[in-house]
C-alpha cells in the first residue's frame, strides 16, 4: 500500500531529480567554443567571434574564480580578438579610400 509522503522516495525538487543531464557539459562547450574561435579567423569571424565568447563564458561557470580549463579561456580570449579583428576590418571597408588593411 503507498504511503504518501512517508516512504523512502527523496523530495521531487532536490538537485538530484532536476538536474539536466542532457546538456553539453563544460568540458564541450570550451571545446566547441576553441574551435569557433579557430574557424573566425578565416570565415565569418563577426559570427564565430561571440558564439566563442558565449561558449567560452558558458564553460568557464560564468565566473572568473575557480579553476577554469584551457579551452574555456582560449575559446574566450581567442573570441574576442576574432571579433575585435572582424570589427576593425568592418570599419576599414565602410570608409573611402582602400580601408585600413
Amino acid at each position: 500500500m503507498a504511503s504518501f509522503g512517508h516512504g523512502t522516495r527523496r523530495h521531487p525538487r532536490t538537485r538530484g531529480r532536476t538536474w539536466s543531464r542532457s546538456g553539453p557539459d563544460r568540458a564541450t562547450l570550451g571545446i566547441i567554443g576553441a574551435i569557433c574561435a579557430v574557424a573566425g579567423f578565416f570565415v565569418l569571424g563577426i559570427v564565430l567571434g561571440p558564439v566563442a565568447m558565449v561558449c567560452g563564458w558558458l564553460a568557464m561557470g560564468r565566473s572568473w574564480a575557480g579553476s577554469r580549463s584551457a579551452p574555456a579561456l582560449i575559446a574566450l580570449v581567442l573570441g574576442a580578438i576574432d571579433t575585435l579583428l572582424a570589427l576593425i576590418l568592418l570599419a576599414g571597408a565602410t570608409g573611402s579610400g582602400y580601408g585600413m588593411l
